[in-house]
């Protein structure tokens, strides 16, 4: 049985935070997938172009084995990318991003001085944060003729389902859908029942 909900954040935020000259700016982000992360990433690069360093991690999925990447960019191994991470960790929070760009001020702050720099950033700009709980879902696509119509909704009515998405084709019907991940077996067992119907299993989110 999976837990049926996750931790993120509302909407970007940031936080600013500063030792000896330096300063460092952070991001944070709720995100889906890779590419999304990508873009975000290009963009703030883009931005911050004349930044020492554009630091980074991230963490992918509300459920079982999570998809998580850590950055230094040029700063001494673990003190950039591990403290941020750290403190995602630390808040349960999924599917986010935070990025941590810094301008150097010309007095180096040394191994411990870097890693209380990035996790102090990353808490300051958490600390603003909106924290939400999401529901996390499966989703999937059935198709079925005209005729099936009333058994397929009679399933799909269930307040677990959510209709993302219908298409009414010459003779047949395709409806995406998604259902709370604690119920998707019980759905899905139900429509396979249903002889003419085509279930596709599309993704967890």
């Amino acid at each position: 049985m999976f837990d049926n909900c996750y931790q993120t954040i509302k909407e970007p935020t940031s936080g600013l935070f500063k030792d000896k000259g330096s300063r460092f700016i952070g991001f944070a982000y709720p995100v889906k997938t890779e590419a999304e992360i990508k873009a975000i990433l290009a963009e703030v690069k883009k931005k911050y172009h004349d930044a020492t360093h554009h630091c980074y991690a991230y963490l992918l999925g509300g459920w079982g084995t999570p998809l998580y990447r850590l950055n230094d960019d040029g700063e001494p191994s673990a003190t950039a990318g591990k403290p941020i991470y750290g403190q995602i960790i630390s808040r349960n929070l999924k599917n986010i991003l935070v990025i941590v760009v810094r301008y150097f001020g010309g007095i180096k702050l040394g191994v411990s001085g870097l890693i209380n720099a990035y996790k102090e950033t990353t808490a300051i700009t958490l600390n603003n944060a909106q924290i939400i709980t999401l529901k996390i879902y499966k989703k999937y696509k059935i198709q079925f003729e005209y005729s099936l119509m009333n058994t397929i909704m009679q399933i799909l009515k269930s307040p677990q389902v959510e209709i993302v998405d219908n298409n009414y084709k010459d003779s047949s019907v395709i409806i995406d859908f998604k259902v709370v991940i604690d119920f998707s077996e019980q759905i899905a067992t139900q429509l396979e029942k249903v002889y003419g119907a085509k279930l596709e299993f599309i993704c967890v989110e």
